[in-house]
């Protein structure tokens, strides 16, 4: 059904009264710009325009909201999955063959040896 200039804002009016945003929003309330006669369109109703423009104004703070709310949500989950990596213990190694060679180990091992047994 086509709507011309002054039935589109009585039907969104009507369903802002009615409070289905949903169908309002389907039928172009995002859309809506106030236009010259519109506190006439629908009779008994003088604050159509702004009234329209005011749920315009609370969904875009709606959805702002949300959208703040949902990075929140993000930042906090990663920021707790940084937090759990930093406290979870080292994951045990398999067995892995010794770093030095044998005989840079046993090199080392004399070197300790020798130097706790001088004073200090």
């Amino acid at each position: 059904m086509m709507h011309d200039a002054t039935t589109l804002p009585a039907r969104l009016m009507l369903l802002v009264l009615d409070d289905d945003l949903d169908a309002a929003l389907a039928a172009g309330l995002m859309d809506y710009t106030a236009a010259p006669g519109d506190e006439a369109v629908l009779p008994g109703h003088p604050e159509l325009p702004a009234r329209l423009l005011h749920a315009q104004q609370q969904l875009q703070r709606a959805w702002a909201a949300r959208e703040r709310y949902r990075q929140r949500a993000q930042r906090l989950a990663r920021r707790a999955a940084e937090r759990d990596a930093r406290r979870a213990p080292a994951a045990p190694t398999p067995d892995l063959k010794p770093a030095l060679p044998p005989a840079a180990a046993a090199i080392l091992a004399r070197a300790k040896a020798k130097a706790a047994g001088k004073p200090s």
